[in-house]
C-alpha cells in the first residue's frame, strides 16, 4: 500500500509524538495506535502502515546484537553497553549470542552498522585481498 504525503507527515508526528527524551515510549505508542483505531480519520489504514514502518526503523536501529566466540562476561558487558551508549545513546537494547564460528574476538551489529573484530572477519578480508 502506498501511502500519501499527508498520511506520512500525519505518521511522522504521532511518532516524535510517542517519543519520551529521545526514545520511543511503548506505552505511548500503544495509546496512539489505540486512539487512531477508535477515531478513523480519513486515511488511517494509511497512517498506522507508515508508523508502523516508522516504529519498525527505530526498534531496528535501537537494536543492538552481540556476537562473541566465547560467552562475555559481565565486566565486558557493562563496558561494551556503556561504549555502545555513548556512540547511540540511552535505550539501546543488547543481546549477546555465542558465535564459535568467529574463532576469536566481536562481531556487534547496530541497526544496519556492522563492527566485526572477529578473527574469522579478519582471515576473510586478508583472503579477499590475496
Amino acid at each position: 500500500m502506498k501511502s500519501s504525503r499527508q498520511a506520512r507527515r500525519d505518521a511522522r508526528t504521532l511518532f516524535r509524538a510517542c517519543q519520551r527524551d529521545g526514545v520511543l515510549d511503548e506505552a505511548r505508542v500503544r495509546d496512539a495506535v489505540a486512539k487512531v483505531i477508535a477515531a478513523k480519520p480519513r486515511g488511517f489504514a494509511g497512517l498506522l502502515a507508515e508508523f508502523q514502518r516508522l516504529v519498525r526503523l527505530d526498534v531496528e536501529r535501537r537494536s543492538a546484537r552481540v556476537e562473541n566466540a566465547v560467552e562475555t562476561s559481565p565486566e565486558q558487558q557493562r563496558a561494551l553497553e556503556a561504549a555502545l551508549a555513548r556512540r547511540y545513546g540511552p535505550g539501546l537494547n543488547v543481546t549477546y549470542w555465542i558465535n564459535p564460528a568467529l574463532i576469536g574476538g566481536l562481531r556487534v551489529k547496530v541497526g544496519s552498522d556492522i563492527f566485526d573484530g572477529s578473527v574469522a572477519g579478519h582471515l576473510a578480508d586478508l583472503k579477499s585481498r590475496l
